[in-house]
């Protein structure tokens, strides 16, 4: 298939305005490519550097036709858009992802029926709609985590449970937020690990396929600490998380980045833990120590532009730097960067809270997780 390319100065638009999309607007904008953010929020971190920011929600109608109008591709930057906000759009313009794959990685339960389905690794798990399913639910899955179908991320929406007692409880506790409207659980077995990796993939509209090297990743309450490449794991592991992480992309259809967690057993075996229809949080190295990043892949393949080298130029580590850094008072950049192969990246956020992502480090070079971890130390971070 011969892709025709958008041209530069083309209006690109991405549905959500948090870090994620201000490194889409980026690396647009490097291309040539202006870009349209769509965000509820005022002053949501990719605002700032976008051409043009529509303040509205996800599903305004008038949002949409505007940008339908204006823009000749669409993306989001976060699973949790409205998968019929894209379908609205895929009828005028070029969206990528598409609705049904976003539908798909927004609902647990969908994601694992797919995977299960595709013949995937997943672990075992149980839908819970219930108090009467958590006291159905098979003796294996205690201790076990319930999670909230939709809506949950870093580590919210999730609950550790012992037995089924804790399952109640927790259950009780998720339909009674006001955050949620949680109406949907599963409840998976407690797994113990050898250690949690992650591969990104790339697959363009000419349905080419390309995968960064698998990362290694550390995380500190459900958020991601750390991530380090090379990962140090098992070639047999290597091989089996990137063919896993292909062949959901092929499964999907995918058109788009796509972040596939993966959970590695004490035997070497390997289990989807979840994906991410977008760029992801433990891909942020790619910016730094890849031919292409993350970002600007992301771009080609919205403008139907060849896909670029997913090499690895040099070996990385990165910490996320959450709010609690800044507990007291501003970290000190300098100390950070007294290390003359550090990167320093923030998102522009307002404030700074407990648990919220406001920015990353990497380290580059030999010995960057060891200096990475000097790093932490002086900021304070519990990484």
């Amino acid at each position: 298939m011969k892709l025709a390319g958008l041209a530069p100065g083309s209006w690109l638009a991405v549905l959500g305005g948090g870090q994620l999309g201000r490194m889409f607007c980026m690396a647009a904008q490097t291309m040539g490519f202006r870009v349209c953010v769509l965000d509820p929020a005022p002053e949501c971190p990719a605002a700032d550097v976008a051409d043009r920011h529509l303040q509205a929600n996800y599903d305004d109608p008038v949002a949409l036709a505007e940008i339908a109008r204006t823009c000749a591709a669409a993306t989001t930057e976060f699973e949790n858009v409205p998968a019929e906000a894209l379908r609205f759009l895929a009828r005028a313009i070029r969206v990528a992802p598409s609705a049904d794959c976003v539908g798909i990685a927004q609902n647990r339960i969908a994601e694992k029926s797919f995977l299960c389905e595709a013949g995937l690794p997943v672990g075992d798990y149980a839908v819970i709609a219930s108090a009467q399913d958590v006291l159905d639910a098979p003796e294996s899955l205690f201790p076990g985590i319930l999670k909230a179908a939709r809506f949950g991320y870093d580590g919210k929406g999730q609950a550790a449970v012992a037995d089924r007692g804790a399952a109640l409880a927790a259950l009780a506790e998720f339909f009674s937020s006001d955050t949620g409207g949680v109406i949907e659980c599963v409840l998976e077995r407690h797994i113990d690990l050898a250690c949690e990796v992650s591969v990104m993939v790339a697959r363009g509209l000419d349905g080419v396929l390309g995968h960064w090297p698998v990362t290694r990743n550390v995380h500190r309450d459900g958020v991601l600490a750390t991530s380090a490449v090379p990962a140090l794991v098992d070639p047999s592991i290597e091989a089996a998380a990137i063919n896993a992480a292909l062949r959901v992309a092929q499964a999907l259809d995918y058109t788009g980045v796509l972040g596939v967690e993966i959970f590695v057993l004490k035997d070497h075996s390997i289990l989807i833990n979840e994906i991410a229809p977008r760029p992801h949080n433990s891909g942020h190295w790619t910016l730094d120590a890849s031919v292409t990043s993350q970002f600007e892949q992301q771009v080609r393949v919205l403008a139907g532009l060849p896909l670029g080298s997913t090499d690895l130029l040099v070996p990385v580590a990165m910490l996320n730097l959450l709010g609690d850094c800044w507990e007291t008072t501003e970290p000190d950049w300098s100390a950070v960067l007294a290390e003359p192969m550090a990167k320093l990246h923030l998102y522009g956020k307002r404030e700074a809270r407990p648990r919220r992502k406001m920015g990353h480090v990497t380290v580059l070079g030999k010995g960057a997780a060891a200096t990475l971890m000097q790093i932490a130390k002086r900021l304070g971070a519990s990484h």
